[in-house]
């Protein structure tokens, strides 16, 4: 039973994860960062983060799969927001 409950949470995983790239690319290829909110993005970024930690507390290989990925891509867009915050 505990295997089809990871093989859920990897399939949530890797749709969240992956619906939260192609922003990174656009932002990366466009450098147009006007539509992100650095709040918006510092919260994100903090929230992936503690749930990073619990992922690895509760030892589940999806949460800590999903959330490293995302915790990298949040911090790539947020330094795209600091960085082209004027062009």
């Amino acid at each position: 039973m505990d295997s089809y409950i990871e093989i859920i949470g990897f399939v949530a995983a890797f749709l969240t994860t992956a619906a939260f790239l192609p922003q990174v690319y656009k932002t990366w290829k466009t450098k147009d960062v006007t539509g992100l909110s650095l709040p918006m993005l510092a919260m994100f970024f903090v929230g992936i983060l503690a749930w990073l930690v619990y992922g690895l507390l509760k030892d589940s290989p999806s949460l800590i799969f999903a959330n490293s990925i995302t915790l990298v891509s949040s911090f790539i867009l947020v330094y795209f927001k600091i960085k082209y915050h004027n062009k």
